[in-house]
């Protein structure tokens, strides 16, 4: 499977709780970010998708593991990491890391569906073909 794809991002105060650290839901929003990051540099343009295939990524299902809290104004890297790539799913592994201190990982799973009907669907052969490479 392809190796570590990082992406950058720091915390604004609109991520934080009132206490200055990030609000624990804000990590998947940090993970949705990466991912779509993860594509655009592979060469799949979600937009394309939506627009030529008629067809578009939904997260299946989520699991994260909270280590340490992220505060405001710290830099983070997401790590994004595909785990298995199938016939209409995607698994990655996510992590949140603050220098050398993970700070959270995830487990997300992405199935890909028919704009139409959101029923599941095989992934576009020339996205496939481009995440593989990646």
């Amino acid at each position: 499977m392809p190796s570590a794809f990082d992406w950058t991002v720091r915390v604004y105060y609109e991520d934080t709780d009132a206490g200055g650290i990030v609000f624990y839901a804000n990590y998947l929003k940090f993970f949705e970010r990466a991912r779509t990051e993860w594509l655009r540099a592979a060469g799949v343009g979600q937009q394309e998708l939506l627009d030529t295939d008629r067809a578009a990524f939904v997260v299946k299902s989520v699991s994260l593991d909270y280590h340490q809290p992220a505060r405001l104004d710290d830099v983070l890297t997401i790590r994004t990491t595909v785990e298995k790539l199938g016939r209409a799913s995607v698994q990655f592994a996510q992590e949140a890391w603050k220098g050398e201190l993970l700070l959270t990982s995830a487990s997300v799973k992405v199935g890909c569906v028919d704009l139409a009907t959101m029923r599941p669907r095989s992934l576009p052969e020339h996205a496939a073909d481009k995440m593989r490479a990646a």
